[in-house]
């Protein structure tokens, strides 16, 4: 067995849902989630088929976030991995909806964060160990911390 580290490359810092599936109709089931959870969302998705003939499919509703994810995707290359960028929407507003379409096994991370995809490659394939999101923690936070953190959420909408 090989491993590998695949970064994945999101130069403009956008949230991402990254994940594993199990069947070809991922990408309108998971297309239809998203459009009907936040109508106008843009959003680029690309899913690693792992049945032959081993295409990455792909669907979404901005030609960028589109081509950034099947370019991920080519990257992973693992067995029914899905990638989602979404642009002016947060994972928040949409992982429910993703989580529940039928064929979603898993969901690996939902982040902006810098990540990192670790591996694993045999003879018959490739697939997700694990993911590296974002930095090592640095301590624990402090009161000071908790009041900026509890002003920012209310600050952005997320709490009263």
């Amino acid at each position: 067995m090989k491993t590998e580290i695949v970064k994945i490359k999101n130069p403009d810092g956008l949230n991402l849902i990254l994940g594993q599936s199990h069947f070809i109709k991922t990408v309108e089931d998971l297309h239809e989630a998203l459009v009907n959870t936040v109508p106008g969302i843009k959003f680029g998705l690309a899913f690693c088929e792992s049945s032959l003939p081993a295409l990455i499919r792909f669907s979404g509703t901005d030609k960028k976030l589109v081509e950034l994810a099947k370019d991920n995707a080519l990257a992973l290359s693992a067995g029914h991995v899905f990638i989602i960028f979404l642009k002016d929407s947060f994972p928040i507003n949409v992982l429910n909806a993703v989580k529940m379409v039928p064929e979603v096994a898993r969901i690996f991370c939902a982040t902006a964060n810098r990540l990192e995809v670790i591996v694993a490659e045999t003879q018959q394939g490739r697939g997700v160990l694990g993911i590296i999101d974002g930095a090592k923690s640095r301590g624990v936070e402090t009161k000071k911390d908790q009041t900026e953190r509890h002003q920012f959420l209310r600050k952005i909408g997320y709490k009263l």
